[in-house]
């Protein structure tokens, strides 16, 4: 009797040992499929990085995009897009400056203060470093340009 009990206990552990490989394996894939991106207000240029998924491909296939991103709350820029992309909402919890994020379906929002939230988002992506983020998209509604790292061609 004791040999089966053993003998499930392993099975059951390789299991979880293989179950968190895959996940490991999984996490280091989606940083390795990371696409650069280019955001611009005014002056300022900041690094950034989109995940790879089914929103961030729709909406890298509708850049490089010239926006007027509004203000809201003194804490984040948003754009309504004008079409729908697929989502995979989550319940955030922090929001980090530099985080990129779809809000519903349409709306793009780039947030440049930290603070906790109860909002659901679909995660986009975020600016390496945010540094001077807040300054160069200063306190009204601003223009952006967001394109995918060395494309050159404006729409």
């Amino acid at each position: 009797m004791k040999k089966i009990i053993c003998m499930i206990s392993l099975i059951l552990m390789s299991g979880f040992i293989t179950a968190a490989q895959t996940v490991t394996s999984t996490n280091q894939g989606e940083e390795e499929n990371m696409i650069s991106v280019i955001i611009q207000a005014g002056d300022s240029s900041f690094q950034g990085s989109l995940m790879d998924n089914a929103s961030t491909r729709e909406l890298t296939a509708q850049m490089p995009m010239t926006v007027t991103m509004n203000e809201m709350n003194g804490n984040e820029k948003y754009y309504y897009l004008p079409s729908l992309l697929p989502t995979d909402t989550q319940n955030i919890g922090k929001i980090h400056a530099g985080d990129l994020m779809l809000y519903g379906s349409d709306c793009l929002v780039l947030f440049y203060e930290d603070f906790h939230t109860s909002y659901r988002y679909t995660r986009l992506g975020s600016i390496a470093d945010a540094t001077g983020l807040a300054e160069a998209l200063g306190s009204g509604n601003v223009q952006v340009i967001i394109s995918v790292e060395n494309e050159k061609e404006e729409r």
